[in-house]
Protein backbone atom coordinates (compact mmCIF):
# COMPACT_ATOMS: atom_id res chain seq x y z
CA UNK A 1 0.00 0.00 0.00
CA UNK A 2 1.23 3.44 -0.81
CA UNK A 3 2.07 5.99 1.86
CA UNK A 4 -0.23 9.01 2.12
CA UNK A 5 -0.28 12.10 4.27
CA UNK A 6 -0.62 11.75 8.05
CA UNK A 7 -3.54 13.89 9.21
CA UNK A 8 -4.52 17.30 7.95
CA UNK A 9 -1.24 18.87 9.12
CA UNK A 10 -2.95 22.09 10.18
CA UNK A 11 -2.95 21.72 13.95
CA UNK A 12 -6.68 22.47 14.02
CA UNK A 13 -8.02 19.01 14.81
CA UNK A 14 -7.12 15.93 16.78
CA UNK A 15 -5.99 13.73 13.89
CA UNK A 16 -2.28 14.33 14.29
CA UNK A 17 -1.37 17.81 15.47
CA UNK A 18 -1.32 19.68 18.74
CA UNK A 19 -3.31 22.75 19.62
CA UNK A 20 -4.69 24.63 22.59
CA UNK A 21 -8.36 24.36 23.45
CA UNK A 22 -10.42 27.42 24.29
CA UNK A 23 -9.99 28.41 27.91
CA UNK A 24 -12.68 29.03 30.45
CA UNK A 25 -11.71 31.62 33.02
CA UNK A 26 -12.47 31.92 36.69
CA UNK A 27 -14.35 35.14 37.60
CA UNK A 28 -13.22 35.27 41.25
CA UNK A 29 -10.21 34.52 43.38
CA UNK A 30 -9.80 30.79 43.92
CA UNK A 31 -8.23 29.60 47.17
CA UNK A 32 -7.19 26.40 48.90
CA UNK A 33 -7.45 26.66 52.69
CA UNK A 34 -7.25 30.43 52.38
CA UNK A 35 -4.18 30.39 50.09
CA UNK A 36 -4.90 32.20 46.78
CA UNK A 37 -4.09 30.38 43.55
CA UNK A 38 -3.69 33.50 41.41
CA UNK A 39 -3.33 37.25 41.61
CA UNK A 40 -6.37 39.48 41.95
CA UNK A 41 -8.25 39.92 38.66
CA UNK A 42 -5.95 37.43 36.89
CA UNK A 43 -7.82 35.29 34.37
CA UNK A 44 -6.78 31.65 34.60
CA UNK A 45 -7.92 28.81 32.36
CA UNK A 46 -9.90 26.21 34.30
CA UNK A 47 -7.45 23.39 33.50
CA UNK A 48 -4.54 25.52 34.72
CA UNK A 49 -6.50 26.53 37.81
CA UNK A 50 -7.20 22.89 38.73
CA UNK A 51 -3.52 22.07 38.25
CA UNK A 52 -2.57 24.90 40.60
CA UNK A 53 -5.15 23.71 43.12
CA UNK A 54 -3.85 20.14 43.16
CA UNK A 55 -0.25 21.36 43.42
CA UNK A 56 -1.23 23.55 46.38
CA UNK A 57 -3.05 20.68 48.07
CA UNK A 58 0.11 18.59 47.78
CA UNK A 59 2.34 21.44 48.94
CA UNK A 60 0.24 21.95 52.06
CA UNK A 61 0.13 18.19 52.70
CA UNK A 62 3.93 18.08 52.52
CA UNK A 63 4.10 20.87 55.10
CA UNK A 64 1.71 19.05 57.44
CA UNK A 65 3.84 15.90 57.07
CA UNK A 66 6.95 17.82 58.13
CA UNK A 67 8.61 17.35 54.76
CA UNK A 68 8.52 21.05 53.82
CA UNK A 69 9.35 24.08 55.92
CA UNK A 70 6.35 26.07 57.15
CA UNK A 71 8.04 29.15 55.75
CA UNK A 72 7.66 27.91 52.16
CA UNK A 73 5.13 30.28 50.56
CA UNK A 74 2.92 29.48 47.59
CA UNK A 75 3.61 31.56 44.48
CA UNK A 76 0.69 33.32 42.78
CA UNK A 77 1.85 32.08 39.37
CA UNK A 78 1.35 28.47 40.45
CA UNK A 79 5.03 27.55 40.26
CA UNK A 80 6.39 25.42 43.08
CA UNK A 81 9.70 26.11 44.77
CA UNK A 82 12.47 23.56 44.32
CA UNK A 83 12.07 22.55 47.97
CA UNK A 84 8.30 22.09 47.53
CA UNK A 85 8.75 19.92 44.45
CA UNK A 86 11.23 17.68 46.27
CA UNK A 87 8.98 17.47 49.34
CA UNK A 88 5.94 16.52 47.25
CA UNK A 89 7.93 13.77 45.57
CA UNK A 90 8.85 12.38 49.00
CA UNK A 91 5.24 12.67 50.13
CA UNK A 92 3.92 10.70 47.17
CA UNK A 93 6.58 8.01 47.56
CA UNK A 94 5.41 7.57 51.16
CA UNK A 95 1.65 7.82 50.63
CA UNK A 96 1.10 5.97 47.34
CA UNK A 97 1.76 2.32 48.10
CA UNK A 98 1.40 0.57 44.77
CA UNK A 99 1.11 -3.16 44.00
CA UNK A 100 3.74 -4.67 41.73
CA UNK A 101 2.09 -6.27 38.67
CA UNK A 102 2.75 -10.02 38.53
CA UNK A 103 2.95 -12.25 35.46
CA UNK A 104 -0.71 -13.26 35.76
CA UNK A 105 -1.86 -9.63 35.63
CA UNK A 106 0.47 -8.93 32.72
CA UNK A 107 -0.79 -11.92 30.74
CA UNK A 108 -4.40 -10.94 31.40
CA UNK A 109 -3.70 -7.45 30.07
CA UNK A 110 -1.90 -8.88 27.03
CA UNK A 111 -4.80 -11.19 26.16
CA UNK A 112 -7.24 -8.28 26.35
CA UNK A 113 -5.05 -5.82 24.41
CA UNK A 114 -2.74 -7.90 22.21
CA UNK A 115 -3.41 -5.74 19.16
CA UNK A 116 -2.13 -2.68 21.03
CA UNK A 117 1.36 -4.13 20.90
CA UNK A 118 1.35 -4.78 17.17
CA UNK A 119 4.21 -3.22 15.22
CA UNK A 120 3.12 -1.04 12.33
CA UNK A 121 -0.66 -1.02 12.96
CA UNK A 122 -2.29 1.62 10.74
CA UNK A 123 -5.73 2.96 9.92
CA UNK A 124 -6.76 4.78 6.76
CA UNK A 125 -9.51 7.24 7.63
CA UNK A 126 -11.56 10.32 6.84
CA UNK A 127 -13.21 12.59 9.38
CA UNK A 128 -15.61 15.47 9.84
CA UNK A 129 -14.72 17.86 12.65
CA UNK A 130 -17.26 19.94 14.57
CA UNK A 131 -14.80 22.27 16.29
CA UNK A 132 -15.41 23.63 19.78
CA UNK A 133 -14.58 27.32 20.12
CA UNK A 134 -14.85 29.72 23.03
CA UNK A 135 -18.40 30.72 23.90
CA UNK A 136 -19.98 27.94 21.83
CA UNK A 137 -23.01 25.95 23.00
CA UNK A 138 -21.22 22.59 23.25
CA UNK A 139 -24.41 20.60 23.87
CA UNK A 140 -26.03 22.01 20.73
CA UNK A 141 -22.86 21.33 18.73
CA UNK A 142 -22.80 17.71 19.90
CA UNK A 143 -26.45 17.34 18.94
CA UNK A 144 -25.74 18.60 15.40
CA UNK A 145 -22.77 16.25 15.11
CA UNK A 146 -24.79 13.27 16.31
CA UNK A 147 -27.58 14.11 13.88
CA UNK A 148 -25.15 14.11 10.96
CA UNK A 149 -23.52 10.91 12.24
CA UNK A 150 -26.85 9.09 12.06
CA UNK A 151 -27.42 10.21 8.48
CA UNK A 152 -23.92 9.13 7.40
CA UNK A 153 -23.85 5.64 8.95
CA UNK A 154 -24.88 3.88 5.75
CA UNK A 155 -23.48 6.14 3.02
CA UNK A 156 -20.53 5.39 0.74
CA UNK A 157 -17.16 7.12 0.74
CA UNK A 158 -18.19 9.64 -1.90
CA UNK A 159 -21.21 10.84 0.10
CA UNK A 160 -19.08 11.05 3.26
CA UNK A 161 -16.50 13.12 1.39
CA UNK A 162 -19.19 15.51 0.19
CA UNK A 163 -20.47 15.92 3.75
CA UNK A 164 -16.92 16.60 4.96
CA UNK A 165 -16.54 19.37 2.40
CA UNK A 166 -19.80 20.93 3.56
CA UNK A 167 -19.67 20.53 7.34
CA UNK A 168 -16.10 19.90 8.55
CA UNK A 169 -14.20 22.64 10.38
CA UNK A 170 -10.91 20.92 9.57
CA UNK A 171 -8.91 21.95 6.47
CA UNK A 172 -9.01 18.29 5.44
CA UNK A 173 -12.66 18.90 4.57
CA UNK A 174 -11.48 20.37 1.27
CA UNK A 175 -10.19 16.88 0.43
CA UNK A 176 -13.29 15.06 1.61
CA UNK A 177 -12.00 14.73 5.17
CA UNK A 178 -9.11 12.58 3.99
CA UNK A 179 -6.50 11.85 6.69
CA UNK A 180 -4.56 9.14 4.87
CA UNK A 181 -2.82 6.33 6.75
CA UNK A 182 -2.48 7.01 10.48
CA UNK A 183 -0.57 5.21 13.22
CA UNK A 184 -1.42 5.65 16.88
CA UNK A 185 1.58 7.98 17.24
CA UNK A 186 0.30 10.22 14.44
CA UNK A 187 -2.84 11.07 16.42
CA UNK A 188 -3.63 13.21 19.42
CA UNK A 189 -3.96 10.78 22.37
CA UNK A 190 -7.74 10.89 22.71
CA UNK A 191 -8.24 10.53 18.94
CA UNK A 192 -5.80 7.63 18.68
CA UNK A 193 -7.26 5.87 21.71
CA UNK A 194 -10.69 5.80 20.04
CA UNK A 195 -9.50 5.07 16.52
CA UNK A 196 -7.30 2.16 17.60
CA UNK A 197 -9.57 0.90 20.38
CA UNK A 198 -9.88 -2.86 20.56
CA UNK A 199 -13.61 -3.07 21.18
CA UNK A 200 -15.82 -4.38 18.40
CA UNK A 201 -17.41 -0.99 17.67
CA UNK A 202 -14.08 0.61 16.77
CA UNK A 203 -12.39 -2.13 14.74
CA UNK A 204 -14.76 -2.45 11.81
CA UNK A 205 -14.57 -0.73 8.43
CA UNK A 206 -16.95 2.16 7.74
CA UNK A 207 -18.34 5.03 9.79
CA UNK A 208 -17.67 4.54 13.50
CA UNK A 209 -20.98 4.34 15.38
CA UNK A 210 -20.00 6.93 17.99
CA UNK A 211 -18.51 10.41 17.89
CA UNK A 212 -14.87 10.73 18.90
CA UNK A 213 -14.67 13.53 21.44
CA UNK A 214 -11.32 15.34 21.72
CA UNK A 215 -10.06 18.67 23.02
CA UNK A 216 -10.66 20.01 19.50
CA UNK A 217 -14.33 19.08 19.23
CA UNK A 218 -16.43 16.19 17.95
CA UNK A 219 -15.27 13.95 15.10
CA UNK A 220 -17.30 11.75 12.79
CA UNK A 221 -14.83 9.16 11.49
CA UNK A 222 -15.02 6.83 8.53
CA UNK A 223 -12.44 4.02 8.47
CA UNK A 224 -11.43 3.19 4.90
CA UNK A 225 -9.01 0.34 5.68
CA UNK A 226 -7.02 -1.22 8.51
CA UNK A 227 -3.53 -2.70 8.49
CA UNK A 228 -3.15 -4.76 11.70
CA UNK A 229 0.63 -4.76 11.54
CA UNK A 230 2.74 -7.54 13.06
CA UNK A 231 1.62 -9.04 16.37
CA UNK A 232 4.27 -9.61 19.06
CA UNK A 233 4.51 -12.44 21.58
CA UNK A 234 3.93 -11.92 25.30
CA UNK A 235 7.59 -12.27 26.25
CA UNK A 236 8.56 -9.44 23.91
CA UNK A 237 6.17 -6.98 25.54
CA UNK A 238 5.94 -8.20 29.16
CA UNK A 239 8.20 -5.42 30.46
CA UNK A 240 6.19 -2.77 28.62
CA UNK A 241 2.93 -4.20 29.97
CA UNK A 242 4.24 -4.19 33.53
CA UNK A 243 5.22 -0.54 33.17
CA UNK A 244 1.76 0.27 31.78
CA UNK A 245 0.09 -1.42 34.74
CA UNK A 246 2.36 0.41 37.18
CA UNK A 247 1.46 3.72 35.57
CA UNK A 248 -2.26 2.91 35.67
CA UNK A 249 -2.02 2.03 39.36
CA UNK A 250 -0.08 5.22 40.08
CA UNK A 251 -2.62 7.41 38.27
CA UNK A 252 -5.51 5.75 40.10
CA UNK A 253 -3.87 6.09 43.52
CA UNK A 254 -2.77 9.69 42.87
CA UNK A 255 -6.25 10.69 41.72
CA UNK A 256 -7.82 9.20 44.83
CA UNK A 257 -5.21 10.79 47.10
CA UNK A 258 -5.86 14.20 45.52
CA UNK A 259 -9.59 13.69 45.95
CA UNK A 260 -9.06 12.87 49.62
CA UNK A 261 -7.03 16.05 50.07
CA UNK A 262 -9.65 18.09 48.24
CA UNK A 263 -12.45 16.57 50.33
CA UNK A 264 -10.72 17.66 53.53
CA UNK A 265 -9.75 21.14 52.28
CA UNK A 266 -11.59 24.46 52.22
CA UNK A 267 -11.93 25.15 48.50
CA UNK A 268 -13.17 28.58 47.41
CA UNK A 269 -13.85 30.07 43.99
CA UNK A 270 -13.80 26.75 42.12
CA UNK A 271 -15.00 23.16 42.30
CA UNK A 272 -12.79 20.12 42.90
CA UNK A 273 -13.74 16.49 43.27
CA UNK A 274 -13.54 15.27 46.85
CA UNK A 275 -13.64 11.86 48.48
CA UNK A 276 -13.57 10.43 51.98
CA UNK A 277 -12.70 6.82 51.17
CA UNK A 278 -9.24 5.35 51.91
CA UNK A 279 -6.59 4.97 49.23
CA UNK A 280 -6.69 1.91 47.04
CA UNK A 281 -4.02 -0.51 48.19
Amino acid sequence: MSTQQHGCGSGSCGCGAKSTAAATHTPETAMINGVPLHADAELVAQDDLRQRAYSELLRQAAQRAGLLAVGDVAALDGLLSEAASAAIEQLLERELRLPEPDETACRRFFQAHAARFAIGERVQARHILFAVTEGMDVAALRQRAEGLLVSLRCVDAEAFAQAAGEFSNCPSGAEGGKLGWLTRDDCAPEFGAALFAQDEASTHIGVLPRLISTRFGFHIVRVEARDPGQRQGFEAVQTAIAQTLRQQAYVTALRQYLNLLAGAARVEGMALEGADSPLLQ
